[in-house]
């Protein structure tokens, strides 16, 4: 019987890196499941960390391609240009 891999998810991954991190950092975890959390801590990060260039990489090609305009900042209206307000 083959396991199928679940498609990623970076805010699961997220919570449970943290739910790892918050485990590990209590003490109460035996030396071996220590090291077994820290395993997959590290996996988690690097997947992650993949997730998040991957996303930076489509934004700057979406940049790059002009689907998305390029922000420019809002021009600050001088007082006395401002309408009257009474």
């Amino acid at each position: 019987m083959s396991r199928k891999k679940t498609p990623f998810n970076f805010e699961t991954a997220l919570a449970e890196l943290e739910s790892l991190v918050d485990s590990m950092e209590e003490g109460e975890l035996s030396l071996e499941d220590s090291l077994e959390a820290f395993e997959k801590g590290v996996r988690l990060t690097r997947e992650c960390q993949q997730a998040l260039v991957a996303a930076e990489q489509k934004v700057q090609l979406l940049m790059r391609e002009g689907a998305v305009p390029e922000a420019e900042p809002f021009a600050l209206q001088d007082d006395a240009d401002a309408p009257r307000v009474d």
